[in-house]
């Protein structure tokens, strides 16, 4: 009902009162309600959802790499074993090696699509050279060229040429579509890259093949999860999802992604990216890269000339991880290793061994590697220690976990020896020499190195590992 309405002149005494039926308002106000509150719970729900996702995710990343640090690094171990392998012996080793590393990327493009698609990878987009990348990724395919007899030439723009990018997601992104363009192009084929601006502020490379090429009704599908067009049941490695994850990565960094293909006559993939303005500067021509042959494993040396004898403390419980660090180890006459299967124990022997350089387990029984870490930076008796993380817990959030919680490295398993090596004679140095020591930093394998890489690098890891 309504207030009252005076009806008439000043001395009028009559008055109108109006009824106004609102029950179809009120019911629409109670529909959109209930509509606003089920958004709100659907939002919940996936938010939850995504939650367990990564959960998940995180959870089985940690579950397959564990077991695949003790076949990939035995592997590595026998590869540059003393008595060098037998030829037949070499071949088998490099077997292992190779598909080893083939289910790591795999397993590392399942988890970034798989983020993608749920919100949680993000990139971080910076002013970056466009000609380090590019050198990069070649130095990365080199070897895969070579054993597929394929001329790779590289255009560079000159060093005034910025493009606005993840780094290391770009890196993925070419890495993976010039290992495509080798993988699948005809013998002695070749691949070329060049790159030219396409109006103020736009920049395009372009990766061409002078492989078989893809049809009209292949190309409608190319980007699209597990889509091999076809070529499942052939002898070429793959899984479909490079190609994708490369298209959702660039529309990440703000780019475009596409694809021109005739049969028979090749490929050309072709990526767009920002830039702030500067005009790329682009040779007419470059020469044609030669690449280096693999190089063989050699011996490492029993001790580093002019260091002291020092200790390493392990924290691990898994007893496969624990011998391989020890065969690690076990040529350096100048380590000497301590072991300690959960966090309590190993923070007593830090205490009262005073280690040189600790290293890490994350994911251990009772306490865990982030929360012993705090314990060891917290108590004047052992902060000055460096720590290296060695886990298989290699999410992006695990990453920022350690991060934060100050390991001086975080080496995710499947460990690389010569990553293992370089990250422990750092933290040696700075045992030795605290104050000459720069600032604690995190490095994570899986950060720094894309999954894409990892695969194209298969057939040289496995001819290029050194043991300490």
């Amino acid at each position: 009902m309504n207030p009252p309405l005076k009806v008439g002149g000043p001395d009028s005494r009559k008055v109108a009162v109006l009824f106004t039926n609102i029950t179809e308002r009120r019911r629409t106000e109670a529909a959109l309600l209930a509509r606003e509150v089920d958004l709100i719970d659907a939002l919940a729900a996936a938010e939850d959802a995504n939650q367990a996702k990564s959960d998940f995710l995180s959870h089985m990343s940690h579950e397959l790499r564990s077991p695949l640090n003790a076949v990939l690094g035995f592997a590595q171990l026998l590869q540059a074993g003393t008595p060098p392998p037998t030829p037949r012996q070499e071949e088998s080793v490099e077997e292992i090696l190779k598909a080893g590393w083939y289910l790591l990327g795999l397993i590392e493009e399942v988890l970034d699509l798989s983020l993608i698609e749920s919100g949680r990878l993000s990139c971080v987009l910076e002013p970056v050279p466009l000609a380090e990348v590019l050198h990069d990724c070649q130095a990365l395919v080199e070897g895969q060229a070579a054993a597929h007899g394929i001329r790779l030439s590289v255009a560079r723009p000159d060093d005034a040429c910025i493009v606005i990018v993840d780094r290391t997601r770009l890196k993925q992104v070419f890495v993976n579509l010039l290992s495509n363009a080798i993988k699948y192009n005809r013998d002695g084929g070749s691949v070329q890259v060049h790159c030219e601006a396409v109006g103020q502020g736009r920049i395009c490379i372009r990766i061409e093949d002078s492989g078989s090429g893809l049809s009209p009704e292949q190309l409608t599908h190319i980007f699209q999860p597990f889509e091999r067009l076809g070529r499942e049941a052939g002898a070429i490695e793959g899984t479909g999802i490079g190609l994708a994850l490369s298209k959702r990565l660039v529309e990440l960094m703000n780019g475009r992604i596409g694809v021109q293909s005739t049969v028979g006559q090749g490929s050309v993939f072709w990526v767009e990216l920002d830039t702030p303005g500067v005009q790329p500067s682009v040779p007419a021509s470059s020469a044609e890269t030669t690449p280096d042959l693999p190089q063989v494993a050699t011996a490492p040396e029993p001790a580093v000339a002019g260091r002291r004898p020092c200790t390493v403390l392990c924290v691990e419980d898994n007893r496969a991880n624990q011998l391989l660090v020890q065969r690690l180890l076990a040529q350096r006459t100048d380590v000497r290793l301590l072991l300690a299967g959960d966090a309590e124990h190993g923070l007593q022997l830090a205490r009262t061994m005073q280690p040189d350089v600790v290293l890490m387990d994350i994911n251990l029984p009772g306490m865990s590697g982030l929360v012993a870490m705090e314990h060891l930076a917290a108590d004047a008796a052992t902060a000055h220690i460096p720590v290296i993380a060695l886990s298989a817990l290699a999410m992006r959030h695990d990453i920022d976990k350690g991060l934060q919680a100050g390991f001086f490295r975080y080496l995710s398993k499947p460990i690389k020896i010569d990553s293992f090596t370089e990250a422990l004679d750092a933290a040696l140095d700075l045992a030795d020499r605290p104050e000459q020591a720069p600032a604690r930093a995190v490095v994570s394998e899986s950060a720094l190195t894309a999954s894409s890489a990892t695969s194209a690098k298969n057939s040289e890891n496995s001819k290029k590992v050194q043991t300490p």
